[in-house]
């Protein structure tokens, strides 16, 4: 018989930052644990992503690091690759979108797209600083967001989480040199999405797989009518566009990402000397093809990546499902770099184990809600269900045949009630979480593994053999032949989960090939023989301390912060031209306010002359906020602004550090509020 073929994928994390345990349960552990499974199945699976490397995000962070956008992700793409195999993540191909074969790729598919009529030009007018000679997209604008007030970028108002243009922004402002951006025409090339309204509306609506969320969604997009979108940006970095004319655009990140699920396969194939066998999974029919993302990308991946895919009019394989979770937070807060709130992937597997993350993510799934995940949480889990019940389980398991039957398999006598009830439990309980992982409800079935595992507990609490032993050493064979089998199948039914302690599970079984070669249907049977040796037990988990943890993750985080140096070293000469960019003001202090919960911060309002800012510095053991009032201090004014402790700061005093001491740079003698410092 022919295999069963699936393609699957999770979201690409952009390249410019380490992600944190949110973007990792969202996406590429769900795709994990779902290709393992089928693996076990006996399916033949490519499970694909990479790092998107393109785009506004990618080239605003090169450009404030002072580097060229492919020196930033080449150095992200390696720490994010080491980093998913530390997290046993087994993925076939992790690639990247700056790679020959996706841009060839790339390329190739925008030309059949454009020669079918599918897309079109367009003048339009958009932002341009005449300082940095160039247009700015998304990133490359920040301003005042029409709809809250706050600061927010081109794209998106992360206050109000409104969707933004560039264009909506009040007083807008170049992000690289704070200039204010004129407007001006540029001519782009459309893709035009109403020609798909109705294919995709009979896709929607007779997919039988397809969650309802995502389809009543979907739904209503299509309702409201599509519209054609801009597939070029006026950027450097990201790949050409390839149309008549586009000399100098480049193809808009989210239409080229979506093709690198195409892509990333075709390298699959090339780099196992099959260079065409990537058809088999695209324009095979009977391929399944599974997306796991955040919800927040659901129109991409049914309705966009359709859309194009149609509009190549060859027969590729459209999308079986979108496995889409809801947000994990952290602390019942979003996640925030900025802010230090919540873990990232690279700082969690300092902290504990990666199976222990593992766990606790994935029987923390946000699949129907937002999910708050916390330290605390970690510690239950570990310490309750895989220490208390699994590995509680095993060890006794283990001992009591080892001690007892000097570590050989004992023979099976005759079967009371109980026994028989247990061997129903092993043989059904598999195609339950069988089930539940084909519907994608992994909580669910990571929830029944644990709940076959204490009721081994149970069983053993109900035979007793440590009493058991002593009059009917028979019937103990019997109640430890089966709970080795139990063993057996916790290892198989454990491995799309925590596939380091399932492997070491099989392992103390002494069984020779691989636990990811054991097929799955074999769990629900009973397999081990009489006289089978197993290997003496080792613990397999052991409790977690929240304080210690916690202690930790600070101590970490302390030791990446920059300690001035009590002699600081000479940095790298810069031109004149460089420093005409900082725009550095005399202010005056006109009033000042303690921030709650922020034991070094002093939130200052500031008057620079033609206007006041706000500015949050750390100087409150070094000042009385009283005896700053009225003071004159050199503020650097175009610095973008961010927030500390929630609160928005819109520049920086300047200050000398000494030792453990900070004083803030004053004039000599009065000046105007306002007056340039050069």
């Amino acid at each position: 018989m022919t295999k069963e073929k699936w393609v699957v994928t999770s979201a690409w994390p952009y390249a410019y930052g380490i992600p944190h345990l949110g973007n990792l349960i969202g996406s590429v552990l769900s795709a994990d644990v779902f290709a393992r499974y089928l693996r076990l199945k006996g399916a033949e699976v490519v499970f694909v992503s990479g790092s998107d490397e393109h785009g506004t995000p990618i080239e605003v962070a090169a450009i404030s690091q002072g580097l060229e956008p492919k020196q930033l992700t080449d150095q992200v793409h390696k720490s994010i690759s080491e980093l998913f195999q530390k997290w046993a993540i087994s993925f076939d191909n992790y690639t990247r979108t700056h790679n020959p074969v996706h841009i060839s790729y790339v390329q190739d598919f925008y030309r059949k797209v454009y020669e079918n009529g599918y897309i079109f030009t367009q003048d339009v007018e958009m932002l341009y600083c005449p300082k940095c000679k160039r247009f700015l997209p998304d990133r490359f604008v920040e301003g005042t967001c029409p709809h809250c007030g706050a600061n927010a970028r081109g794209d998106q108002c992360e206050s109000c989480d409104r969707l933004l243009e560039p264009t909506d922004l009040i007083n807008p402002r170049c992000k690289i040199c704070n200039t204010t951006p004129v407007i001006k025409k540029t001519k782009h090339w459309y893709f035009d999405f109403k020609k798909f309204e109705d294919p995709l509306k009979k896709f929607i609506e007779t997919h039988p797989v397809i969650p309802d969320n995502a389809k009543n969604w979907c739904l209503g997009i299509l309702r409201e009518g599509l519209k054609p979108r801009a597939i070029t940006r006026d950027l450097k970095w990201g790949i050409p566009a390839p149309f008549p004319g586009s000399e100098g655009k480049t193809i808009y990140v989210w239409f080229e990402a979506v093709l690198g699920y195409v892509s990333a396969t075709k390298q699959w194939a090339e780099q196992n000397n099959k260079p065409d066998y990537w058809k088999e999974f695209w324009f095979n029919k009977d391929t399944k093809t599974v997306f796991f993302i955040g919800k927040d990308n659901i129109p991409f991946h049914l309705l966009i990546f359709p859309a194009l895919l149609l509009a190549t009019n060859l027969d590729y394989v459209l999308p079986y499902n979108v496995s889409s979770t809801e947000f994990l937070l952290y602390d019942n807060q979003k996640f925030s770099k900025s802010h230090n709130i919540g873990i990232w992937i690279d700082e969690a597997l300092e902290l504990a184990p990666v199976d222990y993350w593992r766990y606790s993510l994935i029987i923390s799934r946000p699949e129907l809600k937002d999910v708050s995940f916390s330290l605390n949480d970690l510690a239950t889990y570990v310490n309750s269900d895989l220490n208390d019940v699994l590995g509680n389980f095993i060890h006794r398991t283990l001992t009591f045949i080892t001690n007892y039957f000097q570590g050989k398999v004992p023979e099976r006598g005759p079967l009371d009630e109980h026994d028989e009830e247990f061997i129903r439990a092993i043989k059904d309980t598999p195609p339950k979480i069988a089930q539940f992982i084909e519907n994608f409800k992994f909580k669910a079935a990571l929830k029944e593994v644990i709940g076959l595992a204490r009721k081994g507990n149970n069983y053993l609490s109900i035979k007793e053999p440590w009493h058991q032993i002593k009059t009917d050493k028979v019937g103990t064979g019997t109640t430890l032949n089966l709970c080795i089998q139990l063993v057996r199948a916790l290892a198989i039914l454990l491995s799309p989960f925590i596939p380091e302690s399932s492997q070491k599970i099989w392992n103390s079984l002494s069984i020779q090939k691989d636990v990811t070669r054991a097929p799955w249907k074999e769990a629900s049977e009973l397999l081990i023989p009489t006289g089978h040796t197993i290997l003496a037990p080792k613990p397999l988990f052991s409790k977690i301390k929240v304080k210690q943890i916690k202690a930790k993750l600070n101590s970490l985080r302390r030791q990446k912060e920059p300690k001035p140096s009590k002699q600081p070293s000479l940095l790298p000469q810069i031109t004149y031209e460089d420093f005409k960019k900082l725009d550095i003001r005399i202010g005056k202090i006109i009033g000042t306010e303690p921030i709650k919960g922020a034991d070094k911060l002093i939130k200052l309002l500031i008057d620079i002359g033609d206007r006041q800012i706000q500015c949050v510095a750390g100087i409150k053991p070094y000042y009385k906020p009283d005896e700053l009032k009225g003071k004159l201090v050199s503020v650097l004014v175009n610095l973008q602004p961010t927030k500390l402790k929630g609160v928005l700061s819109e520049g920086m005093i300047l200050a000398a550090v000494k030792d453990d001491s900070i004083r803030i740079l004053i004039p000599d003698g009065e000046i105007d509020p306002g007056s340039k410092v050069y």
